[in-house]
C-alpha cells in the first residue's frame, strides 16, 4: 500500500512539473470587450488536436456573439446573444484557429462586458474522470493514462514543431536562392548599361572629334 501511494505520488509530480513546462495545454483567460467592439483570442494547434472551450458572461444583463473559426476562415462555431456557451472541435488542419466575442447593439447599457475564457486543448481537453470509469481504472493506472497521454502530446508536439522547422528551411532556402539571382541580375543590368554608356560616349566623342 505504502509502495502504491509513494508510486501515485511520484508520477502525480511529475505530471505536474513535466505537462506544464513542455506543453500548453490548457489557458483561462479574461477578456474585458467595450461597449461596442470585439475582443479575439488565438492559438496556433496542429491538426487532429481536439479543441474544448467553456465561456462566460459575468453578467446576465450583458450577451455576446461568439465566433469560432479556422486557419481557412471556416466557422466552427457560431452563436447569438449568448451569456454562457460551451464549443468544442477536433481541427483539421494545422494553424492559428480564432475566437472573436463581439458586443453588438445596447443591451448591455455603456458598461463594458467581461467574459471568463475556458480553453483546453489536447490532453487537457479529455474528460478522465468519465474514462475511469468506463475503463475502470483508478490509482496508478490511471496517473500512468495520465503521463501516457502526456507524453504522447508532447512527442506529437515536437513532431510538428520539426515539420514546421522544415518548411520554414525550405522557404528560406527558396528565398536567398532568388535573393542570389536577383543580385546576379541586377550586377549583369549595370555591367550592360555601364557598357553601353561607355560606347554612346565614345561614339559621341568621336563625332565631336575630341578623340
Amino acid at each position: 500500500m505504502k509502495r502504491e501511494f509513494a508510486t501515485t505520488l511520484l508520477l502525480s509530480t511529475l505530471l505536474s512539473f513535466l505537462v506544464p513546462e513542455l506543453i500548453t495545454v490548457c489557458e483561462a483567460v479574461w477578456l474585458t470587450i467595450p461597449k461596442t467592439g470585439t475582443k479575439c483570442v488565438s492559438e496556433e494547434i496542429q491538426s487532429k488536436v481536439v479543441v474544448l472551450a467553456d465561456y462566460l458572461v459575468i453578467s446576465d444583463e450583458h450577451s455576446i456573439f461568439p465566433t469560432v473559426t479556422s486557419p481557412y476562415g471556416s466557422v466552427l462555431h457560431h452563436s447569438e446573444n449568448a451569456t454562457h456557451g460551451q464549443f468544442a472541435f477536433t481541427t483539421q488542419e494545422s494553424g492559428t484557429y480564432l475566437a472573436c466575442f463581439e458586443a453588438v447593439g445596447n443591451s448591455h447599457g455603456n458598461k463594458d462586458i467581461s467574459i471568463n475564457l475556458d480553453w483546453k486543448t489536447g490532453i487537457a481537453a479529455k474528460d478522465w474522470d468519465s474514462i475511469a470509469r468506463k475503463e475502470k481504472i483508478e490509482g496508478v493506472e490511471l496517473e500512468l493514462r495520465k503521463l501516457e497521454g502526456a507524453v504522447e502530446a508532447i512527442h506529437e508536439n515536437l513532431l510538428y514543431l520539426r515539420n514546421r522547422e522544415a518548411e520554414m528551411r525550405i522557404v528560406s532556402e527558396k528565398t536567398n536562392s532568388r535573393v542570389a539571382w536577383y543580385s546576379i541580375m541586377s550586377l549583369g543590368i549595370c555591367i550592360v548599361v555601364s557598357g553601353l554608356q561607355i560606347l554612346y560616349l565614345k561614339q559621341y566623342f568621336e563625332r565631336k572629334k575630341l578623340i
